[in-house]
């Protein structure tokens, strides 16, 4: 491995994108706290709101595939807050609050129950996870989440159910993690299974280990992410088994 997974930053002071700013602070149960300026608003899942100007208006950002959604027990609608003024947001639960600046052009998988909020210029859209092992065995989710920037840059803003490291991967370098540790990647980024036989030599018994191989793509001279990065991108969190949120708990 050229470089190891790096530990992203737990808090941020005074960050900013266009029509917004925001910090991130707490240690244990992180909190986002942005000031809109009215020019582009955030959306978000209703339940993570801990408060709101009073002057905020709050609206309704239908999703695409509906039923599908629904079925998969994800949000069919999300909640929309046109500015100007303040609202913070937290989940309820312990764990690692991150920002990501998509440029144009660019997008991220995320995978599901780990989205907080985003700007109202970054579009929103998902990808079925093809495979019985992805739905079952690995218990990656049915749905990955898909953000995008057509033609200003946004942010995304995710949770991971403990500390999220991030690695950075050169032309063509792989990792595997297990399936259900990983929080987002670069869409160039390609995620495969594997599966491995375990034989305990015990009346021949056994069982199977999966994990989620990433792999970057080969570049053709310049790099493929977002012009702050020269490499390709995964992000995990490094936490206990217990003390992670269940797949299918709420958000």
């Amino acid at each position: 491995m050229q470089k190891p997974p790096q530990l992203l930053p737990t808090k941020l002071e005074d960050s900013q994108a266009p029509g917004i700013k925001y910090r991130i602070d707490g240690e244990l149960v992180p909190v986002l706290h942005t000031w809109l300026d009215g020019t582009v608003p955030v959306y978000f899942e209703h339940h993570v709101v801990l408060w709101k100007d009073p002057s905020l208006n709050i609206g309704i950002r239908a999703m695409k595939g509906a039923f599908k959604r629904m079925v998969a027990g994800m949000p069919i609608f999300l909640t929309e807050a046109q500015g100007p003024g303040e609202i913070a947001f937290s989940r309820d639960g312990a764990g690692h609050l991150f920002p990501l600046h998509l440029m144009p052009g660019t997008a991220v998988l995320v995978r599901e129950h780990q989205f907080l909020a985003a700007t109202g210029n970054l579009d929103y859209t998902f990808n079925r996870v093809k495979g019985v092992s992805n739905m079952l065995l690995g218990s990656t989710g049915f749905f990955v989440d898909r953000f995008s920037a057509s033609h200003q840059e946004g942010v995304l803003w995710l949770h991971g159910y403990g500390n999220v490291f991030q690695k950075e991967l050169a032309q063509n370098e792989q990792i595997d993690i297990e399936p259900g540790g990983w929080v987002y990647r670069d869409e160039s980024v390609r995620m495969d299974v594997q599966m491995f036989g375990l034989k305990t030599g015990i009346f021949g018994g056994g069982g199977n280990m999966i994990w989620n191989r990433f792999t970057a793509p080969r570049t053709g001279g310049h790099p493929v992410d977002v012009p702050a990065h020269a490499h390709q991108r995964v992000a995990r969190p490094q936490a206990e088994r217990a003390s992670r949120q269940p797949l299918d708990g709420p958000g």
